[in-house]
Parts: C-alpha cells; structure tokens; sequence
C-alpha cells in the first residue's frame, strides 16, 4: 500500500513539472547557462596557466642558484678550501633535487595547461552545436505559434459563418454595382450626344471665326478678294431664265 502510495505522489509530482516546464523558456536558459559557465572556465585556465608561469619562474631561479653555488664551488676548489667547497656542494644537491622535482611539476602543469585548453574548445564547439540547435528550436517554436494563430483564424471563420456572410456581401455588392451600371447606360442613352456634339462644333467654328477676325484686325492675314463682276453676271442671267422658265411652266400648270 505504501508502494502505491509513494507512486501515485510521484507521478502527481511529475505531472505538475511537466505542466509547469515551458520548453522555450528552459532552452533560453540552457543557452544563458552555457554561455555563464565560459568565464568560470577561463579562470580555471588561468589559475593552471599561472601555476605553470610560476614554476617556470622557480626553475630559472634554481637554475641561476645552481649555476652560482657550482661557481663558488670551484673558486673554493681553486683556493684550497674544500672545507667551503663542501659546504656549496651540501647546497648545490639540495638545489638541484629541487630543480628535478620542479622539473616534473612543471610538465605536469604544462600537460594540465594543455588539456585544459582542449576541454576548453571541445566545449565551446558543444557550446556552439547546444546553441544553435537551441535557437532553431525557438524558431521553430515561434513559427509554430503563427501557424496556430493562422489555424485558430481559420477555425473561427468557419465556425462563426465568417466566409459565408463574406460571399454574400461580395454578391450584393457585385449586384449593387450592375444596377448602377445599367442605370448609368440608360441615362447616357436618353442624352442627345448627337445635338451636344453639333453645339461643341458650332462653338468651335464660331472660336476660329473669332481668331480670323482678330488676325484681320492686327493685319496678321490679307481679306479674301471680292469675286470679278462678270464672272457674276451669267450666274444672275442664269438664275434670271431659270426664274422665267419656271414661270412657264407654273402657268401652264395652272391652265
């Protein structure tokens, strides 16, 4: 019974972390966390890098001890004094087995400095691969998201008729619009385009009239000359005989 009990809390307990866990916002953080541990990891360099730097410093400092002591070592030689000649020997040894022992800490802190920068690329390469497949991840998030916007749109327009009252607006309007179209025909067909178009061209010849007129006035153009006499008089005979012959015939008629 305990058993049960200890495993129905746990799975209530999962089910409200789950329900509490935002993807998005747990790989943001992911991303915040990576990005928190590169300084933490570079001191940790730097702390291997210092410790190297100072056992080098301590290897050319025994170096030189060593070199001195050796040079007192054999100026006593010279001088007959191996008393003192002992003496830095006893020192010389101890300086050298410290030299060895620094000799060794330093490979080690090199091979440390070493491999501490290995893990540190080796990181910052799984850093970069976390962080980019986290951003792809948001981005798909957030484009996941418009899509359902779009998707609850589309819903909804269905749902609530919105396409239907849609079509049946666009069908009145396309209606609404042949009505005003055939009322325009028809008052265009009950206009006298006919009489309008002799009145513009009347007016038209009465403005180039107008223009002539004041063109002979400022003596820009010559008056037509008038017609000769005698080409004027057979037209008047003429029209003389045709008015006798009709009085002719009339009279005839009237007979």
């Amino acid at each position: 019974m305990w058993e049960r009990f200890k495993r129905a809390m746990r799975s209530f307990a999962g089910f409200f972390v789950s329900s509490m866990e935002n993807p998005e916002l747990i790989l943001e953080q992911n991303i915040r966390d990576l990005n928190d541990q590169v300084p933490k990891m570079n001191e940790n360099i730097a702390m291997v890098r210092a410790n190297v730097t100072l056992l080098e410093k301590e290897n050319a400092k025994c170096k030189a001890e060593i070199a001195t002591l050796t040079n007192k070592m054999k100026a006593a030689i010279q001088a007959g004094r191996d008393d003192i000649a002992s003496g830095y020997a006893s020192k010389l040894q101890i300086e050298k087995a410290t030299l060895a022992k620094n000799e060794q800490q330093l490979v080690g802190a090199r091979a440390a400095y070493q491999k501490a920068l290995d893990v540190k690329k080796a990181f910052m390469r799984e850093k970069e691969r976390r962080t980019q497949e986290a951003q792809a991840a948001l981005q798909d998030a957030q484009r996941a998201k418009w899509q359902a916007k779009v998707a609850d749109s589309l819903e909804s327009f269905q749902v609530a008729g919105v396409d239907a009252t849609h079509t049946e607006m666009l069908r009145k309007v396309e209606e609404q619009s042949a009505v005003n179209q055939a009322r325009l025909e028809m008052a265009l067909d009950s206009v006298d385009t006919a009489g309008m178009k002799i009145e513009e061209d009347a007016q038209a010849m009465e403005a180039d009239e107008m223009v002539r007129q004041m063109k002979l006035e400022m003596g820009l153009i010559s008056a037509p000359e008038p017609v000769a006499a005698e080409s004027a008089a057979p037209v008047s005979d003429s029209v003389g005989e045709s008015s006798k012959t009709i009085g002719k015939k009339v009279s005839e008629f009237d007979a």
